[in-house]
């Protein structure tokens, strides 16, 4: 019985997935659990592996081409059976038209995610994406083109046709009810016949009109999550500024008494540990903004936003409430460097109730941070100053560092906040109260 290879869910949020490169070629022999390929997701890249056995007959997706979760991207069958029935996508990543036929092998469900995801867009009945004529782009303006209406289409359409400088009015559609999807968009592309979106023309030192780069899934999600945030979320902004000079003393401390085991901890490390500690006292402030409810956790799962090369990930500190600040140093270090290689699990970057970005060490003082829903705010961080202040009545230079909080105004009032950002501040300047 043939096995389709199905473009899986592989993190929580994966709309489509990119694939990275095939660790199997066409004719290998496939036992079941076997890894197939590198898939690069929203979040990571993570392997695909195989639900089925027999020989990998069909490859339909190549390296660098991109699929929506649950397209049909190989086929695992026995050596002398036919699979002429089954098509996948194309390598850029449209979903082929299968052949309807009563004996059509059984299909393998695609593992399913952690939350309810888009299905992928149905097919047409028709003979596959690749020998599709140009004509088919040529055809009529999509009804609600034509009457004046928004044109229906996928998302993921949508933002093809904006990257691929398409007219998406234009683009007569093939998915159900004349709906316009990713295929469609190929296609006009292709054949020219949809006139280019105009867009603005970008200089560049070397001559060149513009330099388009190409989006990582990464970039993707990014930019489709946190529009999300600012507009949707009413967020207004809290500051404080915080004397240091305890919290360099205490590092100093700690760091020599494990320096007998080859272990350090940094400043970050010791704010985190005090966040922790400050949402316990303050559940309000480590909840979540749902519909019809807010969600408070007794347990405080850290966030912690970590700059890689395609954008930024959050990996998550477990019940950090409850764990020692050489413990939450050591998971840091050990997440952030897997979140690097982007070799993070999906249960490592998902489940965090309060977020905190630290760009102290890129040399900037102050910045607000956008929320990251349902969470209902995150801490931005800045560098420790040598500042000016009045100490008794004595103008000083201390080590001040600024912490701004950004503040769901749906879970967290401003008294609210602002009784959090006190509590934290007198735990880092006098870091014994976080002990209690």
């Amino acid at each position: 019985m043939a096995t389709k290879v199905h473009m899986e869910a592989l993190s929580p949020t994966m709309e489509e997935g990119q694939l990275v490169q095939w660790l199997k070629a066409e004719g290998d022999d496939i036992a079941n659990g076997d890894i197939l390929a590198e898939i690069e997701t929203d979040k990571a890249t993570m392997e695909l592996v195989a639900r089925g056995e027999g020989v990998l007959r069909k490859i339909f997706l190549t390296a660098g081409g991109t699929a929506e979760v649950g397209s049909v991207i190989g086929v695992i069958a026995g050596a002398d059976e036919d699979i002429s029935g089954i098509a996948g996508v194309s390598g850029g990543g449209a979903t082929a038209a299968p052949t309807a036929s009563p004996e059509a092998p059984a299909e393998v469900a695609p593992m399913p995610a952690a939350q309810t995801l888009p299905a992928p867009e149905a097919p047409a009945v028709s003979a596959p994406a690749t020998s599709a004529p140009a004509t088919t782009a040529a055809a009529t303006l999509p009804a609600s083109a034509a009457n004046g209406g928004r044109v229906k289409a996928s998302p993921l359409a949508r933002r093809l046709a904006e990257e691929m400088g398409v007219d998406i009015a234009r683009v007569p559609g093939s998915g159900p009810g004349g709906r316009v999807v990713k295929r469609d968009v190929e296609a006009a592309k292709a054949s020219g016949v949809a006139a280019p979106v105009d867009t603005p023309a970008t200089w560049a030192s070397d001559g060149a009109e513009y330099e388009g780069i190409p989006t990582s899934q990464m970039r993707k999600a990014i930019a489709k999550r946190l529009v999300t945030s600012i507009g949707p979320v009413p967020t207004f902004y809290l500051t404080v500024d915080v004397d240091m000079a305890r919290v360099i003393e205490a590092r100093k401390s700690i760091n020599a008494m494990l320096e007998k085991d080859g272990m350090r901890v940094s400043i970050n490390d010791i704010l985190l540990k005090a966040i922790a500690a400050a949402l316990r006292q303050h559940p309000n402030c480590n909840a979540q903004w749902h519909d019809g409810f807010v969600r408070r956790f007794n347990a405080v799962h850290l966030g912690v936003a970590v700059a890689i090369e395609d954008g930024l990930i959050t990996p998550v500190i477990k019940n950090a409430h409850a764990k020692g600040i050489a413990q939450i140093s050591a998971e840091v270090r050990e997440l952030a460097g897997r979140a690097r290689e982007k070799k993070l699990m999906p249960d490592e970057y998902t489940g965090s109730t309060f977020t905190v970005s630290n760009l102290g060490m890129l040399g900037i003082h102050e910045f607000t941070a956008i929320v990251n829903p349902p969470e209902s705010g995150i801490l931005a961080v800045g560098g420790i100053v040598e500042t000016p202040v009045v100490v008794d009545g004595e103008v000083t230079v201390r080590p001040r560092m600024r912490i701004t909080m950004s503040c769901d105004h749906r879970v967290i009032d401003g008294a609210q906040g602002a009784r959090f950002l006190q509590t934290l501040q007198g735990m880092l300047e006098e870091p014994t109260a976080i002990l209690l």
